[in-house]
Order: structure tokens, then sequence, then C-alpha cells
């Protein structure tokens, strides 16, 4: 097998799949390249599609940019944050923190 990995994929809704919320439009899917570890993709969500706030303890580190819409992410004792289109955002591995999808949003994401 070659070191070498590379793969692309461009914003397609109609590509996603059902996700634990929402769809998800992978780019990299978890154990593609060899890497287990390291995976990423589009995240489609309405607030319509949530139970409403939704507590999330992550299983990988995440970094995320909002592509549209708007989200806030609570970390207890942190003040809330709001991403919006053109904002970012990098929590840890095992961060406690509560979600909620404000406005129809798509982000694009990735754990590792």
């Amino acid at each position: 097998m070659s070191d070498q990995f590379v793969i692309s994929g461009n914003l397609d809704r109609a590509a996603a799949e059902p996700f634990e919320v929402g769809v998800v439009q992978w780019i990299r899917r978890p154990g593609q390249g060899d890497r287990d570890d390291l995976s990423a993709g589009y995240w489609f969500i309405s607030p319509e599609e949530t139970p409403g706030p939704m507590r999330v303890v992550g299983d990988a580190d995440e970094t995320v940019h909002i592509l549209e819409g708007r989200v806030r992410i609570e970390v207890e004792g942190q003040d809330p944050i709001e991403l919006f289109a053109g904002a970012s955002a990098s929590l840890n591995k095992g961060v406690p923190a509560t979600w909620t999808v404000l406005e129809p949003t798509v982000e694009f994401f990735v754990y590792s």
C-alpha cells in the first residue's frame, strides 16, 4: 500500500446519507487511507431534525467550519459560542458540549 492517499469531493446534499442526526456527505470515511482516526465531510442539519439542544461528548477531536446557517455550542464553565457562515471552532476529544442548531446549517467537519 502506498503512503499517498488523496480524496476530494464537492458539496452535494444529494450524496448525503443518514447520520446520528441530520445527514452527512462523507469526503473521507473513517478508515479510508488506513487512518481509522481521521474522517471529514459535510453535515446538513436543521432545527426540525434535532431533539432540541443536544449534549455531545466527542469520540474524537473535532474541527468545524460553518458554510451556511448558525449553531450554538455550550461547554460547561465557558461562555457559549455561536458559529455562523464563515466561523470555525475546534473541540478536543471527550469535551462535553451542548449543541443547538439555530438555523438550517451546512457544516464542514474533520474528526481526528
